[in-house]
């Protein structure tokens, strides 16, 4: 891997060759001079490397004999000696696919942007201040509320979007699934239902069935959920929460129009039920949706958010912003399940966001999503798959397969030639699902995603 160092390539080397029981226990390293040769590096590299190796307790030093290795007998792994187990493609397949991909794996199915379109220099600046501060940002807790900068800040930013919040009205939070997964423990008992849009992010999903929620769905339209079968599944199901994206819609890319928004409020009002938002592709837009949250005053909608995907997913930190009485009981739940907020990361992300910097970047990214859009439909269209909705801003697009095409099928078709697709069954219960595939134009720059999906297509039509 090109960013590892010198250092890194001789620990991993090393630990490769313990796993591998080519150094079982007690087993003698080549001399740090020796190694050095063999490597083509210095003795100062070796030195260091050995010197972490020690650290991390898999080699001692033993004076004036050498480097011995003090790690266990690595067990014996029988992965490679029996066929490999194929995995149902359920609502964790995708992102299980993605993360754990290879750097030469293409992802067109996968949530996020590329890593060298993200906010990276903002990053550096941030780590750079952090750096400067004091010990007790580097090592202390941080409050289970959150960094109260980074809150005042984002305050300020909920009020762009017409949300009218106080600092002490917003917790931060781990992530946004960790926002989402917090209120959850604050509504939920197991057995309660849940409404969710179909189709829907898939990992709501996965962290209901954590929850041992029941899940109810309501077709979703380019103006938000369908009206009647939301007013149908609330009779029928009476659910007690319902989880959205008033923004950019994931997986299609549509927005709630405002008499969309006007509606759900109503019956959410008639029917008890509490609204949570998810806005975490809402620096994406550059002419923000109607938000519930806005409409509603916090009431009965709780607003959840993060800036992994435009600023860093290597920054775990998201929110929570609601009426003060339930930030309370939130702030116990988080003290309870992981005590504290992240506080490095919340000083990094306050830099971040405070920077001059990241309303360019966001231009940028919004300038190159609209030419990847152009770039995805059109090479879509020409293998006959058709756009559900053109969406105006974000990087998803839910697309249609031709007739007589499946979209499990394809998945796994395409993943033993590097490519790993986002099928609709994962996204929803409706019975055409299999039909539609979610594509993140980011992700689609590389033509040979086109030529994998192209020679999949033909070969389902040849059988």
């Amino acid at each position: 891997m090109p960013s590892l160092t010198r250092i890194d390539h001789i620990m991993q080397s090393v630990r490769e060759r313990i796993a591998a029981r080519t150094y079982p226990p007690g087993t003698r390293l080549p001399s740090v001079r020796a190694q050095a040769q063999s490597a083509g590096v210095s003795i100062s590299t070796i030195v260091e490397a050995y010197g972490r190796l020690a650290a991390e307790g898999l080699i001692e030093a033993r004076a004036g004999s050498g480097f011995y290795v003090t790690a266990p007998l690595a067990p014996l792994s029988l992965a490679a000696l029996e066929p490999a187990l194929e995995r149902d493609i359920d609502p964790l397949w995708i992102s299980r696919q993605s993360l754990e991909a290879g750097q030469d794996m293409l992802m067109p199915g996968c949530g996020w942007l590329p890593s060298d379109w993200m906010y990276d220099q903002g990053v550096r600046r941030g780590l750079r201040k952090a750096a400067r501060s004091s010990n007790a940002d580097l090592t202390d807790y941080g409050s289970p509320l959150g960094l109260e900068p980074l809150r005042q800040l984002l305050a300020r930013r909920l009020v762009q979007s017409e949300i009218d919040v106080a600092p002490h009205h917003i917790m931060l939070t781990d992530s946004g699934t960790h926002a989402i997964d917090l209120i959850c423990r604050f509504f939920l008992e197991p057995g309660d239902t849940v409404l969710v849009d179909d189709p829907c992010y898939f990992n709501f999903h996965a962290l209901l069935r954590a929850h041992r929620a029941k899940v109810a769905s309501v077709p979703y339209t380019h103006q938000g959920p369908d009206l009647h079968a939301f007013e149908a599944a609330l009779q029928e199901h009476k659910p007690r929460l319902y989880i959205t994206n008033s923004g950019i819609h994931n997986p299609t890319g549509a927005r709630l129009s405002a008499t969309t928004a006007h509606s759900v409020l109503a019956m959410a009002q008639r029917a008890d039920l509490y609204i949570i938002e998810d806005d975490i592709f809402g620096d994406l837009e550059s002419r923000p949706a109607t938000r519930l949250a806005a409409l509603d005053g916090l009431s009965r909608v709780v607003q959840i958010g993060s800036f992994s995907k435009t600023l860093s997913a290597s920054l775990r930190c998201g929110y929570i912003a609601a009426q003060a009485p339930w930030i309370d009981s939130l702030v116990d739940l988080r003290t309870a399940t992981s005590f504290s907020s992240n506080r490095l990361a919340s000083h990094i992300l306050h830099s971040a966001l405070g920077d001059s910097g990241y309303r360019k970047h966001l231009e940028r990214v919004r300038h190159r999503l609209s030419k990847a859009m152009d770039h995805t439909v059109t090479q879509l269209e020409q293998l006959g798959l058709t756009p559900w909705l053109r969406p105006r801003e974000g990087m998803f697009l839910w697309a249609c397969l031709p007739a007589g095409h499946d979209a499990l099928r394809l998945a796994r078709a395409c993943l033993p030639h590097g490519v790993v697709l986002a099928p609709g069954p994962v996204f929803s219960q409706a019975p055409d699902a299999a039909r539609f595939l979610r594509f993140n134009v980011a992700q689609c720059s590389d033509k040979r995603i086109f030529n994998v999906l192209k020679r999949a297509l033909d070969k389902e039509l040849s059988v």
